[in-house]
């Protein structure tokens, strides 16, 4: 499995598993460890999460399939996310969804999800969502206490722009590894409003979340063209299937992006590891975009 550096001391596996959906899965603990054993045979060894998945369950779901065999922990990198804060029975009295990145939250979040996960530090924290209310100052705080304490090695954003990117940026003393973005042939936004541009300009390799669409590409008729190109595609290049050509698609671009799949089924999370094998052309990169954009370039 290929690798890309965010830093001297930190790596992630090309292709990055999701764990969105963990608590969809129905798989006992012991389901769950098998399934990520044959994710790292597999050479994924980079794991997303974030505190709010499936209702504050799927990090907890996690490190309880984690305890039955913690010596795979060093075998892994894993990514959490906080920042987000939901009404439910894990805020009571709260009444509606909202960003906190305050420093004492992002603290307290952290610190919960390694007991979550049943492990000593987290690799990189990502704040979820840009915060309209953000401080950069207390985040930067907050980042660097965490770092100090060895619980948290890197750190990165998810979903932000280029401006709230460089403001959280321009207060901390060492260097956000990475952004966390809806890349897709169907999500085309942040190719164009200089999020990928800026990851690419300051080296940050980046993380695409649900480069199929949440599975719409497979079901929604408005991406029905964009399948006929990527099942030609696919022929061509006799790959397990067009899921396989998104994501190549997503790997051909020079920013080092990595997509994360976020399928309970191995033989899904294989047709992400097979798609380091197929390398698309300039031209079937552009015909792919044609397709999803439904006209040529000007």
């Amino acid at each position: 499995m290929q690798r890309i550096a965010l830093t001297e001391e930190l790596s992630f596996s090309r292709v990055v598993h999701g764990m969105w959906r963990l608590a969809d899965w129905d798989m006992t603990p012991q389901e769950r460890l098998t399934f990520i054993e044959q994710c790292l045979e597999l050479g994924i060894t980079t794991f997303d999460h974030a505190d709010i998945y499936g209702g504050y369950t799927c990090e907890g779901l996690f490190g309880e399939a984690l305890k039955l065999k913690p010596e795979l922990r060093d075998q892994m990198e894993i990514v959490t996310k906080t920042g987000i804060k939901l009404t439910g029975s894990f805020n009571p009295g709260q009444t509606l969804n909202y960003y906190d990145t305050t420093k004492e939250h992002i603290i307290a979040q952290a610190e919960r999800s390694l007991k979550e996960l049943a492990i000593d530090h987290i690799d990189t924290l990502l704040i979820h969502r840009p915060d309209p209310l953000m401080n950069p100052d207390d985040v930067a705080e907050a980042f660097i206490t965490l770092r100090d304490s060895g619980k948290v090695r890197e750190f990165g954003v998810s979903n932000h722009v280029p401006s709230t990117q460089n403001l959280l940026q321009s207060r901390l003393p060492f260097q956000l590894v990475t952004n966390q973005l809806e890349l897709s042939p169907m999500q085309l936004k942040h190719f164009e409003d200089g999020a990928v541009d800026l990851c690419h300009e300051k080296r940050m390799p980046l993380m695409a979340w649900s480069p199929l669409a949440g599975g719409q590409l497979f079901k929604d008729d408005q991406y029905a063209p964009l399948r006929e190109k990527l099942e030609e595609i696919r022929a061509r290049h006799n790959a397990s299937g067009i899921d396989s050509i998104v994501y190549a698609w997503l790997i051909k671009h020079p920013a080092n992006i990595m997509p994360i799949i976020g399928s309970g089924k191995i033989e899904r999370v294989q047709t992400g590891v097979d798609a380091l094998q197929i390398d698309l052309t300039r031209e079937e990169w552009f015909e792919i975009l044609k397709a999803a954009r439904g006209r040529d370039v000007d």
